[in-house]
């Protein structure tokens, strides 16, 4: 039952979490001595004000696609965090400041807490596979270190049970700070581990392809969802892709088990323009197919493929309809993850 439930939604409310998290503690570093739990309210509200796009995505787009990859662009941006860091302190500060609570906080405290919650917000993303246009409007290049999943549960409880410790001190203890701190060193050094893990991984692939002998023209590797030692490989030749799974708790330094998933995306055409717009958000890693039964055309996301060892299921996979001269993206309703599945990933995990 508990596989059937797993959809990228549910990876996504998972990822918002993390960003409250993160935007509380900014907001108590900011104005936690100040007006206490408050801070952290408004900082959660700062940290979760970029991923807002997806909803105003849905007010300026009637185009799924246009949708799906308005989401961590210009919201996600560096020139988004210093200019909403300067309107929404603006805005805050008057809303605060007054009655009562005049002069007790200043547009500076307020423009400080909003640039700290937005800002590390895009930079956080910037460590999943998904990624994010942090250079818009100036570059639309994803960046993506690939080095944390979007949904990590090591990264966000701890920093999760540390704020949730500083709601019960008044605002002028100092064990507030101390425990905002633990949390904010904790999920530092839990990332700096992903970072490890990557060079690692790297090189156990590389290796792999070599003794494999496969020649590729490019390759990526990321965490599977959910945690930091199952990772995932592929590798992109002239004719296929290769794709493997290895777990830092596997015997050798090397994998040996590839499926082959060959590069027939003849079905639609490539040079479609919302077509084009999919492919890159999929950072060129894709599988166009048509579902034998239904004669639906599918779409995978090869970035986000589910353990299994003789087929490909990717966790982000769309049906792909004609609308007149556009292409939209519906929910594949004849998907399912296989029979076993969950079980299959925390068994692969453990090692071999």
């Amino acid at each position: 039952m508990l596989c059937k439930s797993i959809s990228f939604t549910t990876f996504a409310a998972m990822d918002s979490l993390t960003q409250i998290v993160l935007g509380a503690a900014c907001g108590e570093i900011a104005l936690g001595k100040k007006i206490g739990n408050k801070a952290l309210l408004f900082g959660a509200i700062g940290g979760t004000i970029p991923d807002l796009d997806v909803f105003i995505g849905n007010i300026f787009y009637s185009n799924s696609i246009d949708v799906m990859t308005f989401h961590r662009g210009f919201m996600h941006s560096l020139t988004f965090a210093f200019l909403g860091a300067f309107i929404f302190g603006y805005v805050f500060f008057k809303l605060y400041n007054s009655g009562k609570r005049i002069d007790t906080t200043t547009k500076k405290d307020w423009t400080w807490l909003f640039f700290l919650s937005i800002f590390t917000h895009p930079i956080l993303d910037c460590f999943t596979p998904y990624g994010t246009q942090l250079f818009l409007p100036f570059s639309d290049k994803r960046i993506a270190f690939n080095t944390i999943s979007v949904a990590d549960p090591a990264y966000t409880l701890p920093f999760l049970i540390c704020m949730i410790i500083v709601l019960f001190f008044k605002r002028t203890n100092p064990k507030r700070l101390k425990f905002t701190k633990a949390g904010i060193y904790i999920s530092s050094a839990y990332l700096l581990f992903t970072i490890g893990n990557k060079f690692y991984i790297d090189s156990v692939f590389r290796n792999s392809f070599e003794k494999a002998e496969i020649k590729y023209n490019r390759y990526r590797t990321q965490p599977t969802i959910l945690n930091n030692f199952l990772w995932y490989g592929i590798a992109e030749t002239n004719t296929d892709y290769k794709v493997a799974f290895y777990s830092i708790l596997d015997s050798k330094n090397t994998t040996d088990t590839f499926i082959t998933i060959k590069k027939d995306n003849s079905i639609l055409d490539k040079n479609n323009a919302d077509l084009k717009r999919l492919t890159w958000f999929s950072d060129e890693y894709y599988l166009i197919e048509r579902n034998k039964k239904t004669n639906d055309i599918v779409y995978n996301d090869l970035r986000y493929v589910m353990i299994s060892k003789d087929s490909i299921n990717s966790v982000m996979n769309f049906q792909l309809e004609k609308n007149g001269l556009r292409i939209e993206t519906k929910p594949n309703r004849n998907f399912r993850p296989s029979k076993g599945f969950f079980d299959a990933f925390l068994t692969r995990i453990k090692g071999i």
